[in-house]
């Protein structure tokens, strides 16, 4: 599903990624974790065809990512730390909007956004305000977004940033929901703690490298590959 080789990337006096490469299979939820400056937010742009690294190659869906990055984007959904949204718009507006944005038709945007609405818990807030909603409400609308195409792989930077105890858990139980989907999820954080709950893998990044590849639950190790 994700296949990642040689990934190197600079910026200008830092070298952000070092010869990072790994392999995600389809249907998982994969922790990325590190500590700040890690490199996991120019990870996840390099997969989702936002920066063309310095070398390397990536993967995703079988689509080559650094030459092909706008066909990738049909099957990669991204959530980036800091999102927004457009706050004078409803729920249904913004949904709607990302969703045409995509390339769906008219038809196809209507059953997206009733379907995706539904799966988040958002049938209820469509006509609402997006700048009316909580901060856990709007991360959820946030998320519909990245999702509204029906991409085969999510992207999710520091998801659970600024959200209290219970939405954070009910975030988790989101990302298993999706997971059941049979969407494959990568979702980084620098606090490993509340990934550990409905992760199935763990991908830990330490000054641009790749330290550790593993399964969860008790599986082996695996080695981080060059």
């Amino acid at each position: 599903m994700i296949e990642v080789a040689g990934l190197l990337y600079e910026y200008p006096g830092l070298r952000a990624l070092d010869d990072v490469g790994f392999r995600i299979e389809r249907g998982t939820i994969t922790a990325l974790v590190g500590p700040n400056g890690a490199g996991k937010t120019t990870l996840l742009r390099c997969l989702a065809g936002m920066e063309r690294p310095l070398a390397g190659s990536i993967r995703v869906n079988g689509i080559d990512v650094v030459d092909e990055p706008r066909a990738s984007h049909r099957h990669v959904g991204y959530l980036s730390d800091f999102f927004g949204l457009y706050g004078e718009l409803t729920v249904h507006q913004c949904l709607s909007y990302v969703a045409a944005a995509n390339g769906l038709d008219a038809r196809a945007q209507a059953h997206a956004v009733g379907e995706t609405a539904a799966e988040l818990g958002l049938t209820d807030r469509l006509a609402q305000r997006a700048g009316e909603l909580s901060r856990g409400l709007r991360q959820r609308v946030a998320i519909a977004q990245a999702i509204i195409h029906s991409p085969a792989v999510v992207l999710l930077d520091e998801p659970a940033s600024g959200l209290d105890p219970e939405a954070r858990f009910a975030l988790g139980e989101l990302f298993v929901a999706l997971r059941r989907r049979g969407l494959t999820l990568l979702v980084s954080s620098h606090i490993l703690a509340e990934l550990e709950a409905y992760s199935t893998h763990m991908l830990i990044l330490q000054g641009g490298r790749l330290v550790e590849h593993r399964a969860l639950a008790g599986t082996a190790a695996m080695p981080a590959q060059a």
